[in-house]
């Protein structure tokens, strides 16, 4: 995903990874517990979890204990102890591993699946080395012959490398961009987080594939054609034009802070799926992938950038095709899958229902969806700046189609993963045993258990979740160095920079930034609470600044003192909202109801907690009031930027309004600007005299000194 939080990790995941954190140990065999009759017992579950296991069919195996579930639609709740574990006997209890032996032996990492899993990071590498310095090199040779000055004339023109390396010249190709835009959507929270959702909760939250459509017309014909028109590199350059620099600090600010937060999450998610299959610490995981990223990032600039995420899109679909054919395959075929999803109540639609706190009803998704890919899709940096690498809005558009026909593409293929696991998993439940240590550890559990077996599999697996992270981390940083440059350093400066500065500044801001996200990440693996504040602070930024962008560029009447007015009471009630609900879960105030699992045939032993029963694993207190904070995760964006939006109305009473014609028509966008503009089109020369007056108010200061 881009830098942009998915929703769905917003909600009850957010809680669950963020619990897991201080869970993560690298598994160590003691000696005084390994014998050779446990070694035996190990190959021979290996052997059956592997093979024996995934040929279920439309009837389920029996377990060692020789019990067979009723399979039905409520399964009938049990009353266990605090440590019980399914045995008929004490002779079955004996015959089965622990679950913790079960996990240390699942844990194969074949020399295959490093090789695969290292060639992935050494092409990206290599791409990066190309664009930065091959590439660079022969296109200053070519254009050395047709420039008189030579190469020296040709470094002294200025902005050429904060072009090619932030926009690439804006001569790039549909088909890499499109794909580039499809692995920024998508990061390795919301891959694993996506599948780990139709798991837990069931099949609703798929059917926010309908918003993207909706997103995508909505920032085709409002958002995406200003920015394409103003060639801007970023985003936030907007709000100075058109209203003042405040506008602009105010939003790249948020865009650092937010993407700070993200970014060590976006490095520890993946690396966590390492440790779970791998064994190898997450201290040693970290550092060697993400030097990888900031080398390839640094140097090869948005070329780099785009090609590996070609390279790491490619390997992220192919990776979970394999395991969708596979799966299905050793189960029994598609309707066996969708047979057990069915009993256990995992084919569902969205809760029909005007009430605001159902975790996912149909207004929720739809519309609160809606606005949240809306501020993907249109708004965010790193998806706009790949739109501005494209020569033409024809181009755009191509991009855009493709991209959402990509994502919706991968979407569905974590929904059917999803599916796939509950179908292998249904009677006998990873979370409740304790073998998946969190919620999110489920998806990779079951792939090392589908295709363990396989050699290199499991890495191309891994691969492919790396690469979705490693995708959104470079598009971040990528990003970060643009902001900063044009945000923070050029307007600050008297006089340009040379071609050299801008380099180092560039390359500069990426090597930092990705440091501190990559020495960041000991203390989110400590702090849970980290996780689920760089989730908070994703959904504080991201509505108040969509809602700031459409009052821009729907209403021209609406001044700057409105704007910051109405930009900051929305982003505190926000605050206030989503800090309020993320500190109810972390304290177990607010829980969401899960669906039914199973764990009646279980073929090694585990303890369960006391309040467990098989129908759910998550009871909700009964809340005798209802606070704000209970709403759906889902309106989080829809409270921001209506809030700003609405915020600014009202602050215009006391503000007052400005004439619309004091604010360049190129600012606002083309399905209003009729409705603004059409009756000023032939003005007498007078009242254009007048108008340019009206104009110079709007410009910055600097831009007022330099023209006096």
């Amino acid at each position: 995903m881009s830098t942009t939080t998915d929703p769905m990790e917003l909600g009850e995941s957010t809680s669950t990874l963020a619990g897991s954190t201080t869970t993560t140990t690298t598994s160590t065999t003691t000696a005084a517990t390994t014998v050779v009759n446990a070694i035996a017992k190990t190959v021979a579950i290996i052997s059956s979890t592997v093979s024996g296991g995934s040929t279920t069919g439309a009837s389920p195996a029996r377990t060692s204990s020789g019990t067979t579930p009723t399979p039905s639609s409520t399964p009938t709740p049990t009353t266990p102890t605090s440590s019980h574990s399914f045995s008929s006997n004490l002779e079955d209890a004996e015959e089965k591993l622990s679950v913790k032996d079960l996990s240390q032996a699942l844990q194969h990492f074949g020399i295959v699946d490093y090789l695969v899993f290292v060639a992935m990071l050494a092409v990206c590498a290599v791409i990066g080395f190309y664009f930065g310095f091959i590439e660079k090199k022969q296109k200053r040779k070519k254009l050395a012959g047709k420039d008189g000055a030579g190469a020296a004339g040709l470094e002294e023109r200025r902005g050429s490398e904060a072009l090619d390396y932030l926009v690439g010249g804006r001569q790039m190709k549909v088909f890499p961009v499109a794909l580039s835009l499809v692995a920024s959507f998508v990061s390795g929270i919301s891959l694993l987080g996506t599948s780990t959702e139709i798991y837990v909760y069931g099949t609703q939250y798929a059917f926010i594939l309908v918003t993207l459509a909706i997103s995508g017309t909505i920032s085709w014909y409002i958002f995406l054609p200003v920015f394409c028109n103003l060639q801007l590199t970023s985003t936030y350059e907007y709000f100075e034009r058109r209203f003042d620099r405040r506008v602009r600090i105010f939003g790249s600010c948020l865009f650092v802070v937010m993407n700070i937060l993200w970014q060590p999450i976006c490095i520890y998610v993946p690396a966590l799926t390492l440790n779970q299959v791998s064994g190898i610490s997450v201290s040693t995981i970290v550092p060697l992938t993400s030097l990888v990223c900031i080398l390839y990032t640094s140097v090869g600039g948005i070329k780099g950038v785009v090609w590996t995420d070609v390279i790491q899109g490619i390997v992220m679909i192919g990776s979970m095709a394999i395991v969708i054919v596979k799966g299905t395959s050793d189960l029994g075929g598609l309707s066996v899958v969708l047979e057990h999803n069915r009993q256990f109540d995992r084919l569902v639609a969205p809760d029909m229902t005007f009430d605001p706190t159902v975790r996912m009803g149909v207004f929720a998704l739809f519309i609160g969806g809606a606005f949240f890919k809306l501020q993907a899709n249109g708004i965010n940096q790193a998806i706009v700046q790949r739109y501005l690498t494209l020569p033409n809005n024809k181009a755009v558009k191509r991009a855009l189609v493709s991209s959402l026909i990509g994502f919706m593409i991968v979407l569905l293929m974590c929904v059917y993963i999803g599916m796939l696991a509950f179908a292998e998993f249904y009677h006998c439940d990873p979370i409740t045993t304790g073998l998946a240590r969190a919620k999110d550890q489920v998806i990779p559990l079951y792939v090392v258990k589908s295709v363990g077996h396989i050699p290199g599999l499991v890495g191309l697996f891994v691969a492919g979740v790396f690469s979705a992270a490693l995708s959104s981390l470079s598009t971040a940083l990528n990003s970060l160095s643009g902001v900063i440059l044009t945000d923070f350093v050029e307007p600050f400066r008297k006089k340009p920079l040379t071609e050299r500065q801008t380099a180092y500044i560039l390359r500069g801001v990426v090597i930092v930034f990705g440091l501190i996200s990559m020495a960041s990440v000991p203390i989110v693996q400590r702090l849970g609470l980290v996780m689920q504040l760089s989730s908070t602070v994703a959904a504080i930024t991201c509505g108040p600044l969509l809602g700031a962008f459409s009052v821009g560029m729907l209403l021209p009447f609406v001044k700057t003192e409105s704007l910051l007015a109405g930009i900051s009471a929305a982003s505190s009630f926000t605050a206030y909202i989503v800090v309020r609900a993320q500190i109810a879960i972390f304290t177990g105030s607010l829980t969401f109801p899960t669906k039914p699992v199973s764990v009646e045939e279980c073929d090694y032993s585990f303890d369960l907690p006391d309040n467990w029963n098989a129908t759910t694993t998550a009871t909700p207190t009964e809340s005798t009031s209802h606070g704000i904070h209970e709403i759906s995760f889902l309106w989080y964006t829809t409270v921001g930027s209506l809030g700003t939006v609405l915020g600014s109305l009202l602050a215009t009473l006391y503000f007052g309004r400005q004439d619309p014609r004091v604010v360049d028509k190129e600012l606002i966008s083309p399905v209003i600007r009729k409705y603004w503009y059409g009756q000023y089109e032939s003005v007498a020369s007078d009242e254009k005299a007048e108008l340019a007056l009206h104009e110079s108010k709007t410009l910055p200061k600097l831009e007022q000194d330099e023209k006096s």
